[in-house]
């Protein structure tokens, strides 16, 4: 693998707390990759995220699609974003970052922040978006940035398209995996780790699929029943750090420990909160028959190759929880407008394609669906870097 184009750590004057960019690759001049707040963050850790962005772009390259793949980016900061101390020490980074952002880094939120709150303290740091990089490359700026407002001013059942939709590629992954199985949908059920925006969205669309909830995991615990969660009442339930109140749990719900997600009776695990969750001695406890990594980099390798030897399928996160990030370019370049309908048509369709390339690619190679992920963008980037140059 090569080194990315860009690294660096940035250290907080007022605080003493880091914070890490890394832009893997350029197209056209631009990357492009999320903003995270946790603490514990590492520059190892973005690296990764960084590379994997560049994948993502990759996967969803359309030869006849006005949304061009950007390179891959990603930042990171090494805080709490419960701490007091959080928002200011995000204004700090974004203020120290802003030559990159304004020239060739589009972001926006990840694991730890909502896009609102980077938004507002984007406007504290002086600038005018967290993408205006890719301003240039639009053919018509004003109606675009009017586009891509009025989609995240869309709510579906009160929660916003931008949270959705992520949510709803992720169960595309789930559904399209099923359906090569031959597994119906009823009876099928599902334990998710994270009900923030990526998980939450999740639940939402499975439950409606007739896909059975049947735990889910915050930082206080596991909230599990057999014969299924009321999701919507859960969803409605959570603070803005996707905490459950305890108090909406019905009679049949249970609170075990925190870690009991992952050994639950479900056909599906969907792990959508933290990286590294999923490891060489927990995996021992997974019954599942397979995993979605909705969250960034959730399993580590060398649990997913003993998950792998028992049977277990990993659903890798540079195709499953890619859809975010390409119906932000999909609004702002015009393949899509600012509707709900239009938005989950264009998803669902996307990720299926890419789901099912790459399980069949798998099959035929005698892979893991990761390797044929990274196969198939082996091939793609020459293909991109053909067109539009080379920015290493």
């Amino acid at each position: 693998m090569t080194a990315p184009l860009m690294s660096l750590t940035w250290t907080d004057h007022v605080t003493g707390r880091q914070g890490f960019l890394v832009v893997d690759r350029l197209v056209r001049g631009v990357s492009s990759g999320g903003l995270r707040m946790r603490p514990g963050c590492t520059l190892d850790e973005v690296a990764g995220l960084a590379r994997g962005m560049t994948m993502k772009e990759a996967l969803h390259y359309d030869p006849e699609g006005r949304y061009v793949p950007l390179g891959g980016a990603k930042g990171g900061i090494d805080c709490d974003p419960r701490d007091p101390v959080s928002y200011g020490l995000l204004v700090r980074y974004l203020r120290a970052m802003r030559p990159y952002i304004e020239s060739f880094w589009t972001t926006g939120e990840d694991l730890g922040l909502s896009q609102d709150l980077v938004d507002r303290a984007a406007v504290e740091a002086g600038l005018v978006s967290t993408i205006q990089a890719v301003y240039p490359l639009l053919d018509d700026e004003t109606e675009a940035r009017r586009r891509l407002a009025d989609a995240f001013a869309v709510e579906v059942d009160g929660i916003g398209l931008d949270e959705l939709v992520g949510g709803c590629g992720v169960a595309e992954s789930v559904l399209a995996a099923l359906d090569r199985a031959g597994v119906p949908y009823a009876g099928t059920r599902v334990s998710v780790q994270g009900l923030g925006t990526m998980g939450g969205a999740t639940a939402w669309f499975l439950t409606r699929a007739g896909l059975t909830i049947v735990a889910v995991a915050d930082v206080k615990g596991t909230i599990v029943n057999p014969a299924g969660l009321d999701v919507d009442a859960l969803l409605a339930a959570r603070d803005g750090y996707g905490t459950v109140d305890r108090s909406a749990l019905r009679p049949g719900d249970r609170e075990l420990p925190g870690e009991d997600w992952l050994s639950v009776e479900a056909e599906v695990l969907v792990p959508a909160a933290v990286s590294y969750a999923i490891d060489t001695t927990n995996q021992q406890g997974i019954t599942a028959r397979w995993i979605v990594e909705a969250a960034n980099m959730p399993v580590l390798p060398e649990a997913e190759e003993l998950l792998s030897a028992r049977g277990v399928t990993v659903l890798p996160d540079v195709v499953v929880n890619s859809g975010t990030n390409a119906w932000w370019w999909w609004t702002l370049f015009g393949d899509i407008g600012p509707d709900a309908d239009e938005a989950f048509a264009h998803t669902r369709r996307a990720m299926r394609a890419l789901i099912d390339r790459m399980l069949a690619r798998a099959e035929a190679d005698g892979t893991t669906p990761r390797a044929a992920a990274h196969a198939i963008v082996a091939e793609r980037l020459p293909v991109i870097a053909e067109r539009f140059g080379w920015y290493r």
